[in-house]
């Protein structure tokens, strides 16, 4: 999430996944822009000024519309997110990839979804579920990437 891969995501411009994902502890939808075209350290420290906030509402926010931490909307959200990330960032399938059957773990993230707007398992289960349907796309065509159907794919 900290490295700078930069990529569009419902028409914004964002330079870290981090960026996104603290830009959505703000309300403000010029705000929100700015903290997405940070990268992960900057944007995680001004998110940080936002933690008493959203955390005692669970409430998050892109582009003016409120999303509850707890709900259901928010772990789909969530998916596309990475799942655009996946489809706009090469060097970020080949890192997935790189990491061949290795367990992927995530030691200093929270495990707390009330206090941290992406949980270790969150982050982790995506990335493997990522992975694996990657992995899947290759071995049934052996060929090279395509992202023209936005979704994970090979041609």
């Amino acid at each position: 999430n900290f490295s700078e891969r930069a990529f569009e995501f419902d028409g914004v411009t964002c330079k870290s996944a981090e960026g996104l994902l603290q830009s959505l502890k703000f309300g403000d939808v010029v705000q929100q822009q700015s903290v997405c075209k940070l990268g992960g350290r900057e944007a995680k420290s001004i998110g940080a000024t936002r933690n008493d906030i959203w955390q005692s509402t669970q409430t998050l926010w892109w582009k003016g519309r409120p999303m509850s931490r707890q709900g259901k909307d928010y772990q789909v959200f969530l998916d596309t997110v990475y799942q655009t990330v996946v489809d706009q960032c090469e060097d970020f399938r080949d890192a997935l990839l790189a990491t061949g059957d290795a367990d992927l773990t995530h030691s200093i993230g929270s495990s707390d979804p009330v206090t941290t707007v992406l949980t270790s398992e969150e982050f982790c289960s995506r990335l493997l579920h990522l992975r694996q349907r990657l992995n899947e796309a290759l071995s049934a065509t052996g060929s090279r990437w395509s992202a023209d159907r936005g979704d994970i794919g090979y041609s």
